[in-house]
């Protein structure tokens, strides 16, 4: 059987200041029967099934996320994490990712870190982030951790301003950021080609050396 390289995909989630905040959520929130399609599902398992086993641990409490609650249902994972493994988080599970490699050395070699639309503080436009989400000051660990670092970000994100990018850039020695002219706001998206094919080419880079 094919020894397949592993992808660990972190979703993204919500976090408030107060349970009442929450529940005031909980009580307006708009509801829908359609069905949520994302580029995350169906699609990658699709584009990449054949070189790759994807990983998606549903975190827990995502509508009301703690960071210390992530952290330990992520570490549950490591056991059955293999080398070579690539990292991909989005939104809230894009900066968990940028906390959790800033502050431990991840236990598996990482070929590449993707974060798409990742917040890097409390200045959204419509969200609070807390839940001790927030980033230290030092974020070198992360390129300790991985040298490949890809920041993913759109010009039309109504949840995560595009200027965050410049935050991480300003924090990371060699990031790659790439700016989208649109990604249907927050990456609403069915569909995600760019991601797939660097994924691919890192893999491919990989494999050569």
């Amino acid at each position: 059987m094919k020894q397949k390289n592993q992808i660990l995909f972190i979703h993204g989630g919500m976090t408030f200041k107060s349970h009442k905040d929450y529940l005031d959520f909980l009580k307006n929130r708009p509801i829908s029967i359609d069905k949520k399609i994302k580029w995350h599902d169906v699609y990658l398992e699709n584009a990449l099934k054949d070189n790759f086993q994807i990983i998606k641990p549903r975190m827990p409490l995502s509508d009301n996320a703690k960071y210390n609650e992530w952290k330990i249902y992520f570490e549950r994972y490591f056991d059955q994490l293999k080398n070579n493994i690539i990292l991909i988080g989005q939104s809230l599970g894009g900066i968990f990712l940028a906390k959790y490699l800033s502050e431990n050395i991840f236990p598996k070699k990482i070929i590449s870190v993707f974060l798409v639309c990742p917040p890097f503080d409390n200045t959204l436009s419509e969200e609070d982030l807390v839940g001790g989400f927030k980033l230290q000051s030092d974020l070198s660990l992360i390129e300790k951790n991985c040298k490949n670092i890809n920041l993913l970000f759109s010009q039309d994100d109504d949840c995560v301003p595009v200027n965050h990018s410049e935050k991480y850039r300003n924090k990371l020695k060699n990031p790659n950021i790439i700016v989208y002219k649109s990604k249907n706001g927050h990456f609403k998206v069915f569909k995600f080609p760019e991601i797939v094919k660097m994924i691919k080419n890192d893999f491919k880079k990989f494999k050569r050396k």
